[in-house]
């Protein structure tokens, strides 16, 4: 796994940015991830692996929602 950035969330979460490999495959790999009692990042279920054939895609959808977020 190749680590890109923290986004912090709030409330000791932190959204995580990494470029994966899974059985041959890239992925773009968005997940929350939570502190735990002893002070270290664990990852949660929450998020999304976007295989890199689909980042154009939801790259475009997200800058097409850019016009609706203010």
């Amino acid at each position: 796994m190749s680590f890109v950035r923290d986004i912090d969330k709030g409330k000791g979460e932190i959204i995580r940015v990494e470029v994966s490999e899974f059985k041959g495959n890239k992925y773009l790999n968005l997940r929350v991830w939570y502190t735990d009692s002893e002070g270290e990042y664990k990852p949660t279920q929450k998020g999304i692996a976007i295989p890199v054939g689909l980042y154009p895609e939801v790259k475009d959808a997200i800058l097409a929602a850019e016009s609706q977020l203010d």
